[in-house]
């Protein structure tokens, strides 16, 4: 998100494609030209132009008569086997999300929806939940649960596409192999090439149709970009305290005392599936937490959601060195800034190390470059200036 959407957007040609869109951006200095990035514009400038009005044949649509009074009238399009949609894949910072931002907001679809992909996943996992409560017979969820997203959207922009849970990994083959078969389109953003997706995880043998459906349905387009934008704006000093001790906490009692205005600091619950999730020092939608809170505690993506959505501001205290020893802390902590970051919450913390040294070397050092690039990211002047994301 090295420049906001809503930016580069401002006095494009109005509906021409995210093409056009890129290229008025570069024009208007608001981009830097980079010819990676033009070729991923072009790739989805045609993928928009197949799209333009496009809803699935009748024989795709759910067979309800709501259904069928809803559904718009197909246009002469190819049909949804004939249509694929795009996987672009990159390393951090390349204008991923930005470029499918601009697909998204163009997209002359009637039914569409950009998501982030871990909040599809918990969205579906509720689904799921709330289907085999609701029904006792022992039916499969998978089909009806097909049948609502493609009823909501026909259109599917995923960011941040990334399989970490074997929860997760046991249902997406068969639910995007429904997906596609109802003409539901996907565009995604990944650091992760479909080929690599939960390589190295237990279970990976049954996961592997689910890559080889993905490669059938999307083409993949590497995004080679030289640059990582994200590291392109100047820093402020006072949101990331190193090293750990006296200072770094004096600092942000500081930071915390100043962002919740002086109002009083009380403890606060937040309502995740049916459980509660306690935070103990909260006030003016400003949280504060230490690392161990988060990190430490089995705690899921659920709960970071939950809080990403409810504070505009954490405050976060005693971040350590990650390693392999500390994977779990670090998955989590990786889930955390996915949410934060997605939110556009603001986050001052103290930590061990920067966030480039944070996870220095070992297995999964080079899965943390796309946090540390977020977290430089969220240090950034331009990035407090966004609006919070409920």
């Amino acid at each position: 998100m090295a420049v906001p959407v809503e930016s580069v957007l401002s006095g494009a040609p109005k509906g021409s494609g995210p093409l056009a869109v890129y290229r008025h951006a570069v024009a208007s200095q608001r981009l830097l030209s980079d010819p990676a990035q033009a070729v991923a514009a072009e790739r989805l400038q045609s993928l928009w132009q197949k799209l333009r009005h496009y809803d699935p044949p009748a024989r795709l649509a759910r067979k309800t008569l709501v259904g069928r009074f809803l559904r718009r009238k197909p246009v002469d399009e190819a049909p949804a086997s004939h249509l694929h949609g795009l996987y672009l894949v990159g390393e951090v910072g390349r204008g991923k999300s930005m470029l499918m931002d601009m697909f998204f907001e163009t997209a002359e679809v009637p039914r569409r929806r950009r998501i982030h992909f871990h909040a599809f996943m918990q969205e579906t996992h509720r689904r799921i939940f709330a289907w085999r409560e609701s029904n006792h017979d022992g039916h499969d969820p998978i089909p009806p649960l097909a049948d609502q997203i493609a009823e909501e959207a026909i259109l599917l922009c995923f960011d941040e596409f990334q399989i970490n849970d074997i929860a997760d990994a046991m249902i997406l083959g068969r639910l995007f192999e429904a997906l596609f078969e109802r003409g539901v389109i996907v565009v995604a953003t990944s650091n992760t090439a479909p080929d690599d997706l939960f390589r190295g995880q237990p279970g990976r043998d049954a996961f592997l149709p689910f890559i080889a459906i993905l490669k059938q349905n999307l083409d993949v387009l590497v995004l080679e970009a030289a640059q990582d934008y994200r590291r392109s704006r100047p820093d402020t000093e006072d949101t990331w305290h190193v090293p750990l001790g006296a200072e770094a906490r004096t600092a942000l009692d500081e930071a915390f005392a100043q962002m919740t205005e002086g109002e009083a600091v009380a403890p606060v619950s937040l309502q995740v599936m049916g459980r509660t999730l306690p935070v103990v020092q909260a006030s003016h939608g400003v949280a504060r937490f230490s690392f161990n809170d988060l990190c430490a505690r089995n705690l899921g993506a659920g709960d970071y959601l939950a809080i990403a959505t409810h504070f505009h501001a954490v405050v976060l205290d005693d971040v350590p060195r990650l390693t392999p020893d500390n994977h779990n802390e670090a998955r989590r902590f990786i889930n955390l800034i996915d949410n934060l970051y997605d939110h556009r919450v603001k986050l001052v913390a103290s930590a061990a190390a920067m966030p480039d040294q944070l996870y220095a070397e070992g297995d999964g050092a080079k899965a943390f470059e796309r946090t540390a690039s977020r977290l430089m990211e969220m240090r950034t002047e331009g990035y407090f200036e966004l609006p919070h994301l409920t």
